[in-house]
């Protein structure tokens, strides 16, 4: 058999040291002197936060900080980056800022509202509930036709009607017209539901600062470092060349882990502020409120055929869930990545594609197994299936 021929067995290497306990996860990690961090997270979707006290929390023996969104505006921390491109009418997309720890309101359940760093875990455990975190609910949405309908609760005050925007590719008129001639429509209706990552190791960060010289070493188990690199840069104020990540072993990723996220940003802001290592693991249940979930698409489209059955033109329109705030790829998934695969291996003649992206109360959306592909060839191949049968 020729050299990576098809079903050739491929000798692994590094089956031995995983399965016999060498592997260098992030919790693998202890570096000398760290601390560990635990997060309070909202336990509501949306609400004003009208208590947030720490007083209590930072006096216990063993706490080495407790930091709020107060504090990291006070030292000057930028909130992550939102991405965002021109809608079909030419105007900029909505941009929300995405605080690294919530500020005036909560937006979804998991939310962090504030940061405890203590000696043990158990110990930050503990002082997150001598927390006094008071809100006052507000009303939410979790649906994306009702995020858009007249009436509904505003998630921003940057994207008037949870609109976060609205994309177009292709000629509408042009499908609008080969629809309207065509001698048979077939249309379906399809949802694509919300799914969350359950990778090996759910997510982690272990930071220390260097005074002498300057530079913040971070390790975590991401799918690549360069997005987190330029985030955690630029919201500490720092030169990229002042920021060192590096990754072990992932332990699974999905996409899930290939985008930069708060939690590396405070972690590698509270390891300066203090001078010493600090980790954090994210335990099961925080890992599926606070992970970047995927997909969450309503779509329809429609095929126009001639008298002959022959394919004319294709027209899809999707309702994209965002989440609560903008993830760093969340718009290209269901625009830029989905429109690549659109027409599959079909001859389409005409085709337009429209998608708008819509805020919820709900985790933010973003990169998972495919990221935007499998939703468009599914949505095809049911359709064609439709038109067949």
């Amino acid at each position: 058999m020729s050299k990576f021929g098809v079903s050739q067995p491929v000798k692994r290497v590094e089956d031995t040291r995983l399965l016999t306990g060498a592997g260098a996860y992030v919790d693998d990690l202890a570096w000398a002197g760290q601390a560990r961090a635990y997060y309070l997270r909202s336990p509501v979707a949306h609400a004003r936060i009208a208590t947030l006290n720490v007083d209590a929390a930072r006096a216990l023996p063993g706490v080495l900080a407790v930091y709020t969104a107060a504090d990291l505006e006070a030292d000057g921390v930028a909130p992550m980056p939102a991405p965002g491109f021109n809608n079909r009418d030419g105007s900029p997309s909505a941009k929300p800022p995405r605080p690294v720890l919530a500020a005036d309101r909560v937006r979804y359940v998991g939310e962090a509202v504030a940061l405890v760093v203590a000696e043990t875990l158990a110990i930050a455990r503990d002082a997150a509930e001598a927390i006094e975190f008071e809100f006052d609910d507000l009303d939410a949405v979790v649906e994306m036709p009702a995020a858009l309908g007249d009436g509904a609760p505003q998630i921003h005050e940057a994207a008037p009607g949870n609109l976060c925007f609205d994309w177009g590719l292709g000629d509408e008129a042009a499908a609008d017209a080969a629809l309207a001639a065509a001698a048979r429509v077939v249309r379906i209706e399809l949802v694509n539901n919300r799914v969350v990552s359950n990778p090996m190791e759910t997510r982690g960060v272990l930071a220390r600062w260097d005074d002498a010289a300057g530079k913040l070493t971070m390790e975590s188990n991401t799918q690549g470092v360069w997005d987190a690199k330029r985030t955690v840069s630029k919201a500490l104020g720092l030169e990229p060349e002042q920021v060192r990540i590096t990754t072990g072993d992932v332990g699974g990723g999905f996409g899930t882990k290939g985008y930069s996220y708060p939690e590396q940003v405070s972690i590698a802001y509270a390891a300066r502020a203090l001078g010493r290592p600090v980790k954090w693991i994210a335990d099961r249940s925080e890992g599926f409120l606070s992970d970047a979930m995927g997909r969450d698409h309503l779509t329809v489209a429609e095929a126009a055929f001639d008298a002959d059955h022959r394919i004319t033109a294709l027209k899809v329109q999707t309702l994209a869930g965002m989440g609560a705030y903008l993830s760093p790829f969340a718009p290209f998934i269901p625009t830029g990545a989905a429109s690549k695969v659109m027409p599959g291996v079909y001859d389409f003649q005409t085709i337009f594609i429209g998608v708008k992206g819509v805020f919820t109360n709900t985790t933010p959306v973003d990169a998972y197994r495919g990221a935007g592909r499998p939703e468009s060839i599914y949505m095809l191949e049911r359709l064609i299936d439709k038109a067949a049968r």
